[in-house]
């Protein structure tokens, strides 16, 4: 008689959550868990760990479902540690599972051996095992699904030992359904009610956890009834707002005097799924006073952390919808649209350039995957982002490697849309072994490198803090195209203001993963 095994467990359990599609880079330690492939399992390899990660998260972002993250013992951890971090900071439920060596070497610390396994990625999991036995690890796996998946999420880690996933197990294996959302006290809602019916000129600022909860939609209809101004929270990962909507009025600098400066004209601001705020720099201008918050959130620890304000926990969506319910429509006069920066005149090959071109060219259900710091603010003049459904993702941690790993993953979760990645010169050296796997998939992506030979991002903020002759911030040098065409992609090259349109129109209509590298002006235009 044949015996169930740990692996054959496992299987069944990813198959009923729908953990089918396994993003990896395998490993000796990983053999036993890859062995005899199922057929109706998909297996994305990447080429680096980092990348790998960043691939999944994307792809999770893009579903909105748990992904299922495959590396290799201590050191294929530490490569993507990274790239974990982003996924934290991204709120992206990940499963990450690592092969350990086999229970009878670790105590003579053997190669490949990961000591302390659980450890290694903590702080950024929500939390992490490694099974006190072989026959624990469905359950552990069926645990950290749930632990990932439930709001807030985040990725999880399990270490399992390469033996474990050949000893036999008879324990029934039960596929719970993924935990829902909350909604929020009704009297928390009423409290709110309250205070937007006595504001004059209430705004509101969102979130990347809008959208990751698809709750733009609702989002829009709140913001209408209040006729409130709607602002992007600083660093945000997604879209949560259209940007042709008249209410909409840009971003929030990461800043605490930007922010406060900006919010001042406003007396009540509710601030949906988002931290209140993230900042990056200090201007030195100490605790700047901001108006009288509401923070919706379903984080408690952003709940705590908040210096000011009420805080209410719910998940967006059914937060949202609890304002819905009891918001009245308002008379009071909408604030004035958005007025954007004129179109550029075409005669220099610059960011502005290139993003107002892609606005014109890009079909209006395009997903933008972007990682271009130093060109973030003339992404959002010259590039909206209009759509009601994941039309954006970036990283919201600052840490870099996740756009051309990105621009894979999202492709891969949405092949009904175009998936276009913008990314600079020197944020690509982090990822760019993603490439490959975007031609062994026969992914239809484009990959916008914006080049300008150097870490702009590094010397602008340099020289707003006061730095002087920074090393390390010029690159230069790199053949962006022939690196594409080396790893099975089609690269483009574009130089001369009068090639980018046309180059961005044929890459966009080419079914294979395409490359154009653009060598742009230096920007003057300062971060925030």
């Amino acid at each position: 008689m044949i015996k169930r095994t740990v692996l054959d467990a496992t299987r069944e359990l990813l198959r009923e959550l729908g953990l089918t599609t396994v993003f990896g880079n395998p490993g000796t330690t990983e053999v036993p868990f890859l062995t005899d492939w199922p057929d109706d399992f998909d297996y994305v390899l990447g080429l680096q760990e980092s990348a790998v990660v960043a691939m999944a998260d994307a792809y999770a972002q893009a579903t909105r479902q748990a992904v299922l993250v495959n590396l290799h013992s201590a050191g294929g951890v530490g490569h993507g540690l990274g790239s974990l971090f982003n996924a934290y900071r991204n709120r992206t439920p990940m499963i990450v599972v690592a092969g350990q060596q086999i229970r009878s070497l670790m105590p003579h610390e053997p190669f490949l051996g990961a000591m302390e396994a659980p450890e290694f990625p903590k702080p950024y999991v929500k939390w992490s095992i490694e099974p006190a036995s072989a026959e624990d690890v469905p359950a552990a796996l069926a645990r950290a699904y749930h632990v990932a998946t439930q709001a807030p999420s985040g990725p999880v880690f399990v270490s399992v030992p390469a033996d474990d996933w050949s000893a036999a197990t008879e324990r029934p294996i039960v596929s719970r359904p993924r935990i829902r959302g909350f909604a929020p006290d009704p009297e928390a809602v009423d409290e709110l009610n309250a205070a937007l019916e006595a504001a004059r000129r209430p705004a509101i600022v969102v979130g990347g956890a809008v959208d990751q909860d698809g709750a733009v939609v609702e989002t829009v209809a709140l913001a209408e009834r209040l006729n409130a101004a709607v602002w992007v929270a600083p660093m945000s990962f997604r879209c949560s707002f259209p940007e042709d909507h008249p209410l909409f009025q840009g971003f929030l600098d990461p800043e605490r005097g930007a922010v406060a400066d900006t919010l001042a004209p406003y007396d009540l601001v509710v601030v949906l799924g988002a931290p209140a705020f993230t900042y990056h720099v200090d201007r030195g201008r100490g605790e700047a006073p901001l108006p009288p918050l509401f923070i919706l959130s379903d984080d408690e620890q952003v709940l705590a952390r908040a210096f000011e304000g009420t805080g209410i926990r719910a998940t967006p969506k059914l937060g949202i919808r609890a304002l819905l319910n009891v918001v009245e429509r308002s008379a009071r006069p909408a604030p004035a649209p958005r007025q954007r920066p004129a179109k550029p005149a075409g005669d220099a090959l610059t960011a502005e350039f290139v993003y107002s071109a892609l606005a014109d060219l890009l079909p209006d259900n395009a997903l933008v995957v972007e990682e271009a710091p130093s060109h973030r603010g003339i992404l959002h003049d010259h590039l909206p982002i209009t759509a009601t459904d994941t039309g954006f993702l970036t990283m919201a941690s600052g840490t870099l490697g996740y756009g051309v790993p990105g621009v894979v993953g999202a492709a891969l979760a949405r092949p009904d849309r175009k998936v276009v990645g913008v990314i600079g010169d020197g944020s690509s050296m982090y990822g760019i072994q993603a490439l490959w796997t975007a031609a062994r998939e026969e992914l239809p992506a484009t990959f916008v490198i914006l080049d300008n030979s150097e870490y702009a991002a590094v010397r602008i903020l340099g020289d707003a803090i006061g730095g002087a002759k920074l090393p390390g911030t010029e690159l230069g040098g790199i053949g962006f195209a022939a690196l594409a065409e080396s790893m099975g992609c089609h690269g483009v090259t574009i130089t001369e203001p009068a090639d980018l349109v046309p180059g961005l129109t044929a890459a966009l209509a080419d079914p294979r993963p395409t490359l154009v590298h653009v060598r742009v002006a230096t920007s003057s235009k300062s971060l925030y």
